[in-house]
């Protein structure tokens, strides 16, 4: 099977929202499961695309399999990007496309994506200490764990901070 990515279209955004919502909810990852209010922020899709560039993983039926967040250079949807650093948000794929290297893909998309913004010269990511196969990616991808940028959103909900030099 063929996996390409792209950026998503917005008759997509809805479809995305729920992949993105459900595999949070799914994968335990929202401390307050269905009354989460990061849970909107998941499925807003169109705010997202508004403020970063939303990208898809589609299979040769131009299925989604997947989707994330590149935030070429700070705005309203950085986290912990810094001046001269893009950012990685809300990685996810649907369960049932897992292991098929959709979510590896999204990644390699924003590297390729981060390498074309000018003055970018480092990609980050913020993940949970449970999401262990993006770790994988990450790794694999030359991602390095960067300790002193862990943060908590939230209290109680540590967030393990990752980079990649351009």
């Amino acid at each position: 099977m063929v996996i390409v990515w792209r950026q998503a279209k917005p008759e997509e955004y809805e479809t995305l929202g729920e992949i993105t919502a459900q595999a949070y909810l799914g994968d335990g990852l929202l401390a307050f499961g269905e009354d989460d209010g990061y849970l909107d922020a998941l499925r807003d899709v169109a705010k997202r695309a508004a403020a970063a560039e939303v990208l898809v993983a589609v299979d040769s039926d131009e299925r989604i399999l997947g989707g994330v967040t590149f935030v070429p250079d700070g705005g309203p949807m950085a986290d912990i990007a810094r001046p001269g650093e893009a950012e990685i948000r809300m990685l996810a794929v649907a369960p049932a496309a897992r292991g098929r290297g959709a979510g590896e893909m999204l990644v390699r998309a924003c590297v390729e994506q981060a390498r074309a913004v000018p003055g970018c010269r480092r990609l980050v990511l913020s993940t949970q200490r449970t999401m262990r196969s993006a770790h994988r990616i990450y790794l694999r991808l030359g991602f390095a764990r960067t300790p002193e940028r862990d943060w908590e959103p939230l209290p109680g909900l540590e967030l393990l901070a990752y980079g990649l030099e351009l």
